[in-house]
């Protein structure tokens, strides 16, 4: 099935929910020559109204109203909602890009792949550090790293809220891990509390992959400072990424022994907006029919890695008696912990400073 397409010959793109995400969707769709940016819809009226004013383009007043005018739309609503939303813009045709975590659970993540599959629709999962200019400039040269050191940390904002910084920040660096090492994580050791919200704000785990590869990950979003870097190592080689200066740096080693010698090399990559190149990405999937990187498969894979470790997080949690008055419902199997706030464990928070 191909997609239709306006009169002037370009894909018609819509942005739903118009909340941060939202906006910035917008903002890229108005900026992009290839697409005509035919409008935005909110639950909420009046934002809508004025996300929209900010860009020129119309509200669209429902969901259905999209039918008739759109291609292709980012879906940038609350998590809860994905798949509903998701399922409902896939059923009228409609591909979809839709915001991580993918759905709120792995249920309705099969629902949404389901519903485009029956639907012969295009579901691509805003991964959008899968286009990072770092990212980019380091899968030529990954040859089975066996290590990852994996820090993102950031200071408090009420954002993204209605999930834990799994779903939230660390389902990123999941997915990446995922698409570097192309193995089954066998084993997931996690840890994570509340400190500022109901819901778990700082995380630890450990992922051991079917190959050997192990990886640190340590999400935060009530940390000091900003960090977004992944460190691994593999044969005679560190490779250093960060993704807020989306450059990557390769450490190899010349010289071994007692005296050795390295080698540094800044890895070349594209100067460009992940977000843009994300985006650019989701209709050059629309206009040609084939998957996109960030598939909806992808997007559950990542989904699927980061419920285990929030159920590793609520196991631990129940093992050493912490209570709270919140639960997570992002867990798939519906377990309910509960989990104290403002109790923090001594090495993970030494370890979200470093």
């Amino acid at each position: 099935m191909t997609a239709p397409a306006s009169t002037s010959g370009k894909i018609r793109v819509a942005v739903v929910g118009a909340g941060e995400f939202g906006h910035h969707h917008a903002r890229v769709f108005r900026e992009m020559d290839s697409v005509e940016f035919v409008g935005i819809h909110d639950a909420d009226a009046e934002r809508a109204k004025a996300v929209a004013a900010e860009f020129r383009v119309p509200v669209i007043a429902s969901l259905e109203e999209l039918q008739s005018r759109a291609d292709a739309v980012s879906v940038a609503v609350p998590t809860i909602a994905h798949a509903q939303v998701g399922c409902a813009l896939l059923q009228y045709g409609l591909d979809v890009l839709i915001e991580k975590p993918m759905a709120a659970t792995l249920a309705e993540a099969d629902q949404l792949l389901t519903t485009a599959a029956r639907n012969e629709r295009i579901v691509q999962v805003g991964h959008v550090e899968r286009f990072n200019p770092a990212v980019i400039a380091v899968l030529p040269i990954v040859h089975r790293p066996l290590f990852f050191e994996v820090h993102r940390l950031g200071v408090f904002t009420p954002r993204s809220l209605d999930v834990d910084v799994i779903f939230d920040l660390m389902i990123h660096d999941l997915d990446i891990l995922l698409a570097v090492v192309k193995e089954p994580v066998t084993e997931v050791k996690a840890v994570g509390i509340p400190v500022l919200s109901d819901k778990v704000d700082i995380a630890h785990a450990r992922l051991e992959f079917a190959g050997g590869a192990v990886a640190n990950v340590t999400a935060s979003r009530v940390s000091t400072e900003r960090v977004r870097k992944m460190r691994f190592f593999q044969q005679h080689e560190y490779i250093s990424l960060d993704y807020a200066r989306r450059d990557a740096l390769r450490v190899g080693v010349k010289r071994p022994g007692p005296q050795p010698e390295f080698s540094f090399e800044k890895l070349p990559a594209p100067e460009t907006e992940p977000l843009r190149a994300e985006l650019e990405a989701f209709v050059q999937a629309v206009k040609t029919r084939q998957p996109p990187v960030t598939s909806g498969v992808a997007g559950r894979a990542a989904l699927e890695l980061a419920t285990r470790v929030m159920g590793s997080i609520l196991a631990h949690a129940a093992s050493v008696n912490i209570h709270s008055n919140s639960t997570s419902p992002s867990v798939s199997d519906g377990s309910k912990v509960l989990l104290e706030k403002g109790v923090l464990e001594k090495s993970l928070v030494e370890k979200s400073v470093q």
